[in-house]
């Protein structure tokens, strides 16, 4: 038996005047046009935070085996990684994704793949983000907008195949 779900926010903002024109469309799209318009705000939200950490932080240079590295940097991309990945994780969970893990545990679970699919991703985002201040001598905020395009479809990717897929049925 399918379910009958309940029009959230954005479906009622697209059924208002001029914005019907567009409603086929959205509906069809809904999820990707939600997950682009989030990440887009997710963005924001990392840009921001890496900002504000950069102030908190500062610039360390810092030598592990050999590879120098601004320990600065890092630590305020850590910082906004945590305040972006919350942010995802909760629009993402009640906006974006239909498929959504129900009980204590199935969302234990679900927050946890999320989690994990993004600190993959936050590695690579330190690393393109080290690579491209240290190494290439970018700017640091210009280097964290460019890297984010990177990350945002990985991030899509593991979340739809990964973490809210479509639960097999039997």
């Amino acid at each position: 038996m399918e379910e009958t779900k309940k029009p959230d926010i954005f479906d009622k903002i697209m059924s208002w005047g001029f914005l019907k024109i567009f409603e086929p469309f959205y509906k069809a799209h809904k999820e990707v046009l939600l997950y682009l318009f989030f990440g887009g705000c997710t963005t924001v939200v990392s840009i921001s935070t890496y900002a504000v950490g950069r102030k908190m932080f500062g610039t360390h240079n810092a030598e592990i085996a050999g590879l120098s590295f601004d320990s600065g940097l890092i630590a305020a991309n850590v910082f906004s990684w945590v305040c972006a990945v919350i942010f995802a994780y909760i629009t993402n969970r009640i906006w974006v994704f239909s498929e959504k893990a129900h009980g204590a545990a199935g969302v234990a679970k679900e927050c946890s793949a999320f989690f994990a699919g993004r600190l993959f991703t936050l590695i690579l985002e330190t690393i393109l983000l080290e690579i491209s201040v240290s190494r290439l001598g970018m700017n640091d905020i210009i280097a964290k907008i460019i890297v984010q395009v990177i990350v945002i479809v990985l991030n899509y990717v593991i979340s739809k195949l990964f973490v809210f897929r479509k639960k097999e049925t039997a």
